[in-house]
């Protein structure tokens, strides 16, 4: 195959992959390696991984890509990288690994988030969120570091600098220090407006500076692989390797979702609704809501879900259902909201908009005649009502409603017709469904061509859509009537 090409490194919290794009930042058939990881779990809310380990998986997917595809990895004019953020570990002065890879799913400092609001307090907090674009919560790293700090304090004292897993794994190949603002933006560590680290949680957290990461850009890349990755990596070495950037930007430039006028919402064992801004058009962050980066001139306003299709799974089964078809079959037939149920759907906490990490699903208005399947619409409508709570307040931001476009993505939506519908009626918007499977990867390929001027913009090569669901907006009166419930039923419920 003759042409440039992208080798795309995605390393996500299940699996790491090596990836070839072509220029038109279509993935190569065949051409992809894929490594399976697994986080360490504790029963005490732990979840981490070990960092020369996952070097070790990230490497090897590299090496059975070239190895297999010689000819495309001789045409590889970039590599960009990905990684799962909210991870921080700590390194020494020769920046060998001191803690584990700390990932966004581990709670053991749910206590101190707790202790930082109290410190704070509520109008502090809210500084703290206008300041970073982010909330107090156990994936961030001021809770993270307390947390060190308050039970493993000689631990903490051996490290030099706090990084992520992406600086970790490039500060090996090129040993140069460096993290885009993108992955920044995620740890809850970096002033929104200024792009430098925020020098009150320095200060709040007693840290140096110096023991953060110096910031760059995507348009920075290093170049010069040392030995022995040089000589290992013949036709990689003196291409330009761009900075790691968060999973949640790359999927949203490769949904086709780089503009405010197309909003991706993507449902999988999670959630995540997120629009493409220029920063400087935000002059207030949304309660509840964060906004990270892509790049210094585009920001990522949004928020995130810990329920998706891992409730629906939940249902499903201990409900003793049947099969997802018939499931699915019978959802269809169904009235909005007609079950009389009011559902709270935290089965694994809460994340956006309530930021509540004592959250626990419920159940309201079960009675004698209440039937399993209605327990099922009622809970997936009551995802669709989270996102509605996140929609409107990200909606003062996006452009009039009839030029927006809502794209929706992930395995939980796009297999579920029914579900996607509920969202459309809950919404009063049209969803746009998403074939493209490659969305994180292919979005690292479009911003490396774009990078390189292969491209002028993440915008000129669209990703392939399918089917368009209307609302029914007399289901979403009916909708809005039952989520203005589940909300006074939160109010009463969650403290």
């Amino acid at each position: 195959m003759a042409g440039p090409t992208i080798l795309v490194l995605d390393v996500g919290s299940s699996s790491t992959r090596a990836i070839f794009f072509d220029s038109a930042a279509q993935s190569i058939p065949g051409a992809v390696t894929q490594i399976p990881l697994k986080f360490t779990t504790t029963v005490d809310g732990g979840a981490v991984i070990d960092a020369p380990t996952l070097f070790t998986k990230v490497v090897e997917s590299i090496d059975q890509l070239l190895r297999s595809h010689p000819n495309l990895a001789s045409q590889v004019v970039a590599v960009a990288s990905d990684s799962f953020v909210g991870n921080v570990l700590g390194v020494d002065k020769d920046y060998q690994a001191v803690t584990p890879v700390y990932t966004y799913a581990d709670t053991r400092n749910a206590q101190d988030v707790t202790k930082i609001r109290e410190e704070l307090g509520a109008d502090g907090a809210e500084a703290a969120h206008q300041r970073t674009a982010t909330v107090l919560h156990t994936s961030y790293v001021p809770a993270r570091l307390r947390w060190l700090q308050r039970t493993e304090p000689a631990l903490y004292k051996k490290v030099e600098h706090w990084i992520t897993f992406g600086e970790y794994f490039l500060w090996r190949l090129f040993a140069k220090r460096g993290t885009s603002f993108s992955v920044a933006s995620w740890s809850g560590m970096l002033n929104f407006r200024s792009l430098e680290w925020d020098k009150d949680w320095l200060n709040f957290l007693g840290l140096r500076e110096s023991q953060l990461s110096p910031l760059t850009d995507i348009d920075t890349p290093l170049t010069g692989l040392k030995s022995p990755w040089a000589e290992r990596w013949e036709p990689l070495k003196k291409v330009p390797w761009f900075p790691t950037i968060g999973d949640g930007a790359a999927a949203n430039i490769g949904s086709g979702c780089d503009s405010p006028e197309r909003i991706a919402l993507t449902l999988g064992t999670t959630g995540a609704m997120r629009v493409v801004l220029d920063p400087a058009t935000i002059k207030n962050i949304p309660q509840g809501v964060w906004c990270y980066r892509v790049d210094r001139n585009r920001s990522l306003l949004g928020g995130a879900t810990t329920e998706g299709g891992n409730l629906f799974s939940w249902m499903r089964q201990t409900l003793q259902l049947g099969s997802k078809e018939a499931v699915e079959k019978e959802l269809t037939t169904m009235a909005p909201a007609a079950h009389g149920l009011t559902v709270l759907p935290f089965v694994a906490g809460e994340r956006a908009p309530g930021w509540n990490e004592n959250a626990k699903a419920s159940i309201n208005g079960i009675t004698l005649n209440t039937k399993p399947v209605e327990i099922v619409q009622a809970g997936l409508e009551a995802v669709a009502y989270r996102f509605a709570i996140i929609y409107r307040r990200i909606a003062e931001h996006l452009p009039p409603s009839p030029t927006r476009q809502i794209v929706v993505g992930g395995g939980s939506m796009l297999s579920s017709p029914a579900w996607t519908q509920v969202f459309a009626d809950v919404l009063g918007e049209p969803l746009i469904t998403l074939l493209e499977k490659e969305n994180t990867s292919r979005g690292l390929a479009l911003l490396a061509l774009e990078r390189l001027g292969l491209i002028q913009s993440t915008s000129d090569l669209a990703p392939e859509m399918g089917r368009v669901f209307q609302p029914n907006m007399k289901n979403h009166e009916i909708h809005g009537q039952a989520l203005a419930k589940q909300v006074d039923f939160y109010n009463h419920i969650i403290t």
